[in-house]
């Protein structure tokens, strides 16, 4: 992989603001880091990293960082992550990874298929790519931009196997070897289709159904509670029938006690001086 000049200059606004003031110069909020040296947050020209991102084959870049007034006039370095903004797809910020030249890395490469295959000119097959990419291991420079498959040959029923795709000259595909990475499939047939418009049509009624006896649990939930007022009576009828009875009944017992009480010492008091007097 050839690796692209790319200019940065170190950034001193920081956060939101200084990201957002950044963006509206023109320039694009970036960090590198690696193990060579601690992290470092620069900008880079937006114009120059969109024409770099446009013209690229693949998602692997490869750039040699020149940083303004840094100790090193080149930093080798692969664009790890690029943002971008989810409606205008503008580039709102850039991850560096920094390598060194004689350092292999580990990185994903995209496979893509040549030629028609066989079994889909001729028996109407379709051709499935398991996988869309595959990790490599290899030197920067000798990291491939992509992976390309030659599927002409495949007949239905036949797949290419990781270990079945030559790796480029000093690199190394990792992976299982025994895992399909590009197949062709028969055609389905009009029974299959069928069978499978059948069943989810088979499905409907019975959500369908299971959602009309929830209405019906509702409903007869419903119906005891459209009588609120004989409820409410009946409640009514039973709070005010203790109330009362709890109410007459500890008066009486109160006063009872009370009279009885009262007239006892009253009459003793007054039936004995009388019988005294008259002696």
């Amino acid at each position: 992989m050839k690796s692209v000049l790319l200019n940065a200059v170190p950034r001193v606004l920081a956060r939101r603001a200084g990201a957002k003031a950044l963006r509206s110069a023109g320039r694009v909020p970036a960090v590198i880091y690696g193990r060579q040296a601690a992290p470092q947050n620069l900008e880079v020209s937006a114009k120059e990293m969109g024409d770099l991102i446009h013209h690229a084959v693949s998602e692997n870049l490869l750039v040699d960082l020149t940083v303004k007034d840094d100790a090193r006039p080149k930093r080798l370095a692969l664009v790890q992550e690029v943002q971008h903004h989810p409606l205008t797809g503008k580039v709102l910020h850039v991850d560096f990874h920094e390598v060194a030249e004689n350092e292999k890395v580990t990185v994903l490469v995209p496979v893509e298929a040549i030629g028609e295959a066989e079994g889909v000119k001729t028996d109407g097959g379709t051709l499935e790519h398991v996988l869309f990419k595959l990790k490599m291991r290899a030197l920067p420079k000798d990291i491939p931009e992509q992976l390309t498959v030659d599927v002409s040959h495949l007949k239905i029923g036949q797949a290419i196997h990781l270990g079945d795709i030559k790796a480029p000259e000093n690199t190394e595909i990792l992976g299982d070897k025994h895992i399909s990475v590009i197949s062709v499939t028969a055609p389905r047939t009009e029974e299959e289709e069928a069978a499978e418009l059948a069943a989810v049509t088979e499905a409907a009624p019975g959500e369908v159904e299971m959602i009309k006896e929830k209405k019906e649990e509702g409903e007869e939930g419903a119906a005891p509670a459209g009588k609120p007022g004989e409820k409410g009576a009946a409640k009514g009828a039973e709070k005010a029938a203790p109330g009362a009875a709890g109410k007459g009944a500890p008066g009486a017992d109160k006063a009872a006690p009370a009279a009885a009480g009262k007239a006892a010492p009253g009459a003793e008091k007054k039936a004995a001086p009388t019988a005294h007097k008259k002696k």
